[in-house]
């Protein structure tokens, strides 16, 4: 009995452990490379689109493949499809470290998001299965979105010190032992079991959706190179229109659809999906614009360029510790407004100081952006998960989990199509955040609206019954 006991204490840490760490390398690897840009386009003779790719092919892949990715983790079992996902993403690591030119250092980064695809969602059920109850599975994915942030943070200082010590392909190098680790520690991971009927791959959906997301960041990103009227270009933004209504049509007949459209009458739902896929939008372009802005234009090296990025990574993780709280205290409602609103006050003020030489006054709005960005992710997240059953969780996350990427390769194409069309990369970074002061803004419209309408659909003081009576139906 001592025995079972001291395995059942055990096995929670063993997963924690093994899953964070796989966690800490996925989003290392989507804020690490920015600062490694300039030197990857030197290296390799890769223009501004050519950058693009290296950043989006990662985050497309990702994004397209992750609902997916849970599905397979159904059917095959967490955690050997988690190790699957950690051995792919090793060796595509070896392989952009490795790689002579920017064609197989593209491939690279698209066989990492493949492995990432394939093992959050993994690393998500092994955290629910290992843990006891709801309070240890909170504590859980708490220290694991935490291992997330301190990541985010610290990409672009980590990935300065090791492009000035060792060069650019040590930043991808670094994943090899790490993700080894991490298999080595997943194997000491007890099987779960797999319970209730297993869901049937999406084939043809995935297929539209992996054409739609493709298309248009490819239409996006030539459109400079080519033109806007070009038939090249014109033809991929057509055709990414396409598939995304085939897209819809589809999800809309299949059984059991890889994105359940029912999830979208919930007004609260499509608003957190918005807005999550906004902030990471406008995010993830600020991290891509300002990388090349401060090396490329004013001439940093890659360690000052990682320092610079301080103030608007370092937040991150202390939103995230802050947001709980916060929502306690002014409700998700008016925090996620508030945090979208001091979001596009930063992304405007950081305009208008771009336009001068001084970087602190550049600097000063970068703590306001990423403490709202930090600050609305976990408010925006439970809203979403409180307007679905506990039976289809799992398919709500991987939801959120995939605008928030769709919007961060979005977020790049865009801010890479604006400093490619503009005389200065300053001139384009500084377009694009007043783009992103008005998308923030407007996801704060969104999302009080929505929280309206829910208000009205119910009655007056009743609102926590009828949405648990909705579950329910």
């Amino acid at each position: 009995m001592q025995t079972h006991e001291s395995h059942s204490i055990e096995q929670p840490r063993r997963v924690l452990w093994a899953t964070s760490i796989s966690y800490v390398v996925v989003i290392l690897d989507t804020s690490i490379v920015n600062v490694a840009l300039e030197r990857i386009g030197a290296s390799l003779a890769g223009g501004v689109s050519g950058l693009q790719w290296v950043v989006n092919a990662y985050t497309l892949t990702f994004a397209s493949l992750l609902l997916s990715g849970g599905t397979l983790g159904d059917r095959l079992g967490a955690r050997p499809v988690y190790m699957a996902g950690l051995a792919v993403f090793t060796a595509a690591s070896v392989l952009c470290g490795a790689a002579p030119s920017l064609a197989l250092l593209t491939l690279g980064r698209v066989l990492q998001g493949m492995g990432a695809a394939l093992l959050v969602p993994a690393s998500m059920s092994l955290i629910n299965g290992a843990c006891a109850n709801a309070r240890e599975r909170a504590a859980a994915f708490g220290v694991w979105a935490g291992m997330g942030g301190i990541a985010m943070a610290a990409g672009p200082v980590l990935g300065g010190v090791l492009i000035g010590l060792v060069g650019w392909r040590s930043i991808f190098l670094l994943n090899v032992p790490v993700c080894l680790a991490g298999i080595v520690m997943a194997a000491r991971v007890a099987p779960q079991p797999r319970g209730g009927v297993p869901r049937r791959l999406d084939l043809a959906g995935q297929t539209a959706a992996i054409a739609a997301l493709a298309l248009l960041n490819a239409a996006i990103i030539e459109a400079p190179a080519y033109g806007w009227h070009a038939p090249i270009v014109a033809g991929g933004l057509v055709l990414a229109l396409v598939a995304a209504i085939a897209f819809v049509a589809l999800e809309k007949r299949h059984a059991q659809p890889m994105l359940p459209l029912g999830f979208f009458r919930e007004p609260v739902f499509s608003a957190a999906v918005l807005v999550s896929m906004i902030s990471a939008f406008t995010f993830y372009g600020l991290l891509f614009g300002l990388s090349l802005y401060l090396q490329q234009e004013r001439g940093y090296a890659p360690l000052r360029a990682g320092l610079a990025f301080l103030p608007l990574t370092v937040m991150v993780p202390l939103g995230s510790l802050l947001s709980r709280r916060a929502v306690a205290w002014l409700g998700p409602r008016a925090l996620v407004a508030l945090a979208c609103l001091l979001a596009a006050a930063g992304y405007l003020s950081a305009a208008i100081g771009g336009s001068t030489a001084r970087y602190d006054l550049l600097a000063v709005p970068l703590p306001a952006i990423g403490f709202a960005a930090s600050l609305m992710m976990p408010a925006c997240t439970a809203a979403l998960m409180a307007t679905v059953d506990q039976g289809r969780a799992g398919i709500a996350a991987g939801v959120l989990n995939a605008a928030r990427q769709t919007g961060a390769a979005l977020g790049v194409a865009v801010a890479g199509a604006m400093i490619a069309g503009r005389a200065s990369i300053g001139a384009g970074m500084r377009v694009n955040l007043l783009i992103a002061a008005v998308l923030s803004a407007g996801a704060a419209r969104v999302w009080w609206r929505a929280w309206s309408h829910r208000a009205h659909a119910a009655q007056p003081g009743d609102e926590t019954k009828t949405r648990a009576a909705r579950q329910g139906a």
